[in-house]
């Protein structure tokens, strides 16, 4: 088969560039927000003095509570319109063309849609360092050069953003190269095993032990290092569950559907828990963070109930700051994730919904399926990543920090301001929603 061929066969259809658009998007978005993040850490990173050390391990906990999220958007961003591209790919080996040349065609096409993504997010960068560095910290602003990235920070970023969808394109062609046939029919199935649990709890057992014994017998920047990474764990290990509880969750809700929409909903999410996950897995890591933001504002409640130093004061100051920034960060991690995927999942599930209106079901009735199959999630996904995070706090500041009503109020807002955004995603895709419908 020739270049023409091949080209004719890649190119998107018309109707189909807005699902092209919707990764170019997403890696926009995660490629800023990366950066302005890792420059917003960076500027801690030479201070001195007496409260430099808390100072660097907070922006590194924070660091951590943000990045790791954002790789795994960054990861299903990647994966973005996977069924649109493995079925033109299927189509292609089914032709004739080799393994090698389905590889090269696909891996390229991933990095090109990456690069453009990725070159949007350093211009991105660059705009917001001004505003990001007119934030104080002791007093005064941080400024532009303190929080922009140098250029070689930020052509690895770059680099490890196409690396990230050259990967994600590879492992998800193993299924197109192997059997073309079996992608083109849909018959592989997403499975996930109760193993995972299993995985979850003994790896939170383990940072509970850790967090509890290491920073007694560590030097401060050895506990820093490992309380991040402990905390970069579990956040990976949350998205290594989460997709086996929603499973178990959509099970039950099968067996109870009374009307057809939850029947519909239900089924939505076994037939695809990772797929689900990914619908709410920011709320997920918003909740963890909410865990950590709420005992941060009951220990400067406690803090200035004391007689307090101007410096400590202004320590008191900062971590508020640094503690609005990082729930700041959450909703935008948050609202990129939900409204990039539920308007990737209305353009991949054309076909469904064309037979659902061919079968006579309303638009009312499909749309609140597709809801209820976001939002039922919600409140499992919630409080357990609150729950995982309130373990891992409980070692460092006591049950009663984790418990003051002021906490439990930051918590709740963060919850309710997560689910919010996801709601409000859930109306902004409707008219991606009736349009199918027309076209059906």
């Amino acid at each position: 088969m020739n270049a023409a061929v091949l080209s004719l066969l890649l190119r998107p259809a018309p109707g189909q560039r807005s699902v092209i658009a919707l990764p170019v998007v997403a890696f926009g978005v995660v490629t800023t927000l990366v950066l302005t993040v890792i420059g917003g850490a960076q500027s801690f990173w030479g201070w001195t003095g007496e409260f430099a050390p808390l100072y660097q391990a907070l922006a590194a906990i924070a660091l951590v509570l943000l990045v790791v999220p954002l790789m795994s958007l960054g990861g299903a961003a990647a994966r973005l319109s996977a069924r649109r591209r493995d079925e033109r790919l299927s189509t292609l080996r089914l032709l004739g063309v080799s393994p090698a040349g389905v590889t090269i065609a696909t891996v390229a096409e991933s990095v090109l849609v990456a690069a453009a993504g990725a070159l949007a997010g350093v211009l991105g960068h660059v705009a917001l360092a001004p505003l990001i560095g007119l934030i104080p910290f002791r007093g005064e602003p941080l400024g532009f050069g303190a929080v922009v990235l140098p250029p070689l920070s930020i052509a690895a970023v770059f680099l490890g953003v196409l690396l990230l969808a050259a990967i994600s394109a590879v492992i998800g062609l193993r299924r197109v190269v192997i059997s073309p046939l079996g992608v083109r029919t849909r018959t592989t199935a997403s499975g996930v095993h109760w193993i995972r649990a299993v995985f979850a709890a003994g790896a939170v057992a383990i940072a509970f032990v850790l967090i509890k014994v290491f920073p007694s017998i560590g030097g401060l920047v050895t506990t820093i290092v490992v309380l991040a990474g402990l905390f970069a764990a579990v956040l990976a290990v949350l998205n290594l569950v989460g997709p086996w509880v929603l499973k178990v969750t959509a099970s039950r809700q099968l067996r109870r559907a009374e009307k057809p929409e939850r029947l519909l909903a239900a089924r939505i999410v076994l037939d695809s828990p990772k797929a689900a996950w990914r619908q709410v897995g920011g709320i997920a890591m918003a909740s963890f963070m909410a865990v950590f933001a709420g005992t941060g504002v009951a220990l400067l409640n406690v803090m200035g109930t004391t007689d307090a130093s101007a410096a400590d004061n202004a320590l008191a100051t900062d971590i508020r700051t640094g503690l609005v920034i990082t729930l700041i960060g959450s909703f935008l991690m948050v609202a990129a994730s939900v409204g990039v995927h539920q308007a990737s999942d209305v353009l991949d599930q054309r076909e469904l919904h064309r037979s659902l209106h061919h079968l006579g079901m309303p638009l009312e009735t499909v749309d609140r399926a597709r809801r209820r199959a976001i939002m039922s999630p919600l409140l499992v996904t919630a409080v357990g990543s609150a729950l995982c995070a309130a373990v891992l706090v409980f070692p460092l500041v006591g049950i009663a920090l984790i418990t003051a009503p002021a906490s439990l109020l930051t918590i709740a807002a963060v919850v309710a301001v997560g689910i919010g955004v996801v709601w409000a995603s859930t109306l902004a895709t409707r008219p991606l929603l009736s349009r199918a419908f027309q076209t059906a």
